[in-house]
């Protein structure tokens, strides 16, 4: 998403740890796809498949929750600080974002 002004919006701020944490993940699950694809080229049994989809989905959730926590600590809370008219547009962010990340 975009800034008022078009430049992609940035982090209030980021912990170095979890930036490299996610990094690492990301990093991983890029492998993970890549051994993903190799098991469909290769015909490899779907159970088998299916198993490995289902770790690269809880790799990326484990990444959503860490960056989803940064976001509550800082950038929520940096928001909310500023005042209603700021709060309230948080407020209906974290709303939709919950929706859209619990699916």
């Amino acid at each position: 998403m975009a800034s008022a002004n078009g430049e992609p919006r940035k982090a209030v701020a980021v912990d170095a740890g979890a930036k490299e944490r996610n990094r690492k993940r990301l990093r991983r699950i890029e492998g993970q796809v890549r051994g993903l694809q190799k098991m469909v080229d290769d015909d490899r049994y779907c159970a088998d498949i299916l198993t490995q989809i289902a770790s690269v989905h809880e790799a990326l959730r484990a990444v959503g929750r860490e960056l989803m926590r940064n976001h509550l600590k800082h950038c929520a809370t940096a928001a909310i600080r500023q005042g209603q008219s700021e709060a309230e547009g948080m407020y209906d962010e974290l709303v939709e974002m919950v929706y859209r990340t619990a699916r």
